[in-house]
């Protein structure tokens, strides 16, 4: 009796979403990050327009780049998904059960490798922390969105997904960012800086004026948010795909 009801509490532990479509996306609609996003009240998840790559990278705080490994329809392949929760979570739990989808839907296993290399640790400034404590109830927003002119605002951003941001922004330089500032909670804030990494042969003369006058990612993080990315050496972690399938028509 003991194991059984040991199995069942393991059995309702595990999350997934009370109904889920999977369906091949219409030409030409590439979606973004915020293509991905929890429905409202948290009551499910929704993905318009995106790669099986970049859902891994989004649910697992997993920069794209360290996400190794698989076929090529994982990156040019764009999928819509509707998924429907039969109460509302939380976030985290929601991630959870987008999780869960992966490996029941797409039949998704993967297994982690950590590598010593170069990283860059978040650490906070000697001018301390700019960012404004946001303790309010989860809203289920999109924790850094672009703004008006190009200027980036966060609301309610734990420091774990800032490193998650940061390494988007810094692809290029391939140095997962690591969390070393010691600090709790979420935070609110505004950004503004010039991309290091414009696309191949774009002239910056076309930029306005009030872009190139702009801070380099590392400066704006130094006057703006109070914080700093140090270069180091550490451990780096991939994701490393060992099986994915499209799913089955539904």
């Amino acid at each position: 009796m003991l194991i059984a009801c040991l199995l069942c509490s393991a059995q309702e532990k595990r999350l997934t979403f009370e109904v889920a479509s999977i369906k091949p996306a219409k030409p030409g609609e590439r979606g973004a990050l915020g293509g991905i996003k929890p429905k409202s009240a948290g009551q499910g998840y929704g993905a318009v327009g995106a790669t099986v790559r970049l859902m891994i990278s989004l649910m697992y705080r997993m920069p794209m780049q360290h996400v190794t490994g698989g076929p090529g329809w994982l990156d040019s392949d764009l999928w819509d998904v509707e998924a429907k929760a039969d109460k509302s979570y939380s976030l985290d739990d929601l991630h959870t059960m987008f999780q869960n989808l992966l490996a029941d839907e797409f039949k998704l296993k993967f297994h982690k490798e950590t590598r010593e290399g170069p990283v860059y640790a978040l650490m906070v400034d000697k001018s301390g922390p700019k960012m404004k404590l946001n303790d309010s109830p989860q809203d289920y927003e999109i924790p850094i969105s672009g703004g008006t002119g190009g200027i980036i605002n966060g609301k309610r951003v734990p420091m774990e997904y800032l490193c998650y941001w940061l390494g988007q922004v810094l692809r290029y330089e391939d140095r997962q960012v690591i969390d070393k500032t010691g600090l709790k909670g979420n935070y609110d804030f505004t950004l503004s800086f010039i991309m290091a990494d414009l696309p191949p042969g774009f002239d910056k003369a076309n930029l306005p004026p009030e872009f190139l006058d702009r801070p380099t990612i590392f400066d704006s993080l130094r006057a703006q948010l109070g914080l700093k990315l140090e270069a180091q050496k550490g451990p780096v972690e991939y994701y490393v795909i060992d099986h994915v399938e499209k799913p089955a028509a539904n």
